[in-house]
């Protein structure tokens, strides 16, 4: 089971939180362990899947599904920026992210939570600090 809590900053101060619990896989392969679930409505993304592939100190996310056009992907690595396009019902906008930190507290057994903190800029016209925290049990 996955507890999913992502956070929106203003400044210093949470702006918009989102939650939600559902069901995922666990697995490990070549070195890295993958998570994949599925995104909810609430989440925004309905009818997307989300896999996490953690290795070191890297996480890699991919969304797939019809609400993200040709599919998002992302990697979260501190203190690095990542380039991508993300696609928008307006049209396709550069987005880059900035690696805060992240902690992979996970278990051997696949038990404990997975922390992002980053910023993100969408074409240069909405910045922000997000926050990703994914807690499994």
């Amino acid at each position: 089971m996955l507890k999913i809590i992502g956070k929106q900053f203003a400044g210093d101060n949470p702006e918009e939180q989102m939650e939600f619990i559902t069901e995922g896989k666990l697995f490990e392969r070549n070195g890295s362990t993958y998570l994949i679930y599925d995104e909810s409505d609430f989440s925004g993304f309905p009818g997307c899947k989300t896999s996490l592939k953690l290795k070191d100190d890297t996480v890699r996310m991919k969304r797939l599904g019809k609400d993200v056009g040709y599919g998002l992907e992302i990697e979260f690595k501190k203190g690095q920026r990542f380039f991508t396009k993300y696609e928008t019902p307006y049209g396709v906008i550069d987005m880059e992210v900035l690696t805060n930190s992240v902690e992979n507290n996970l278990s051997p057994e696949g038990r404990g939570n997975i922390d992002i903190d980053y910023h993100v800029s969408l074409g240069g016209m909405a910045e922000g600090r997000n926050e990703l925290k994914i807690e499994v049990s």
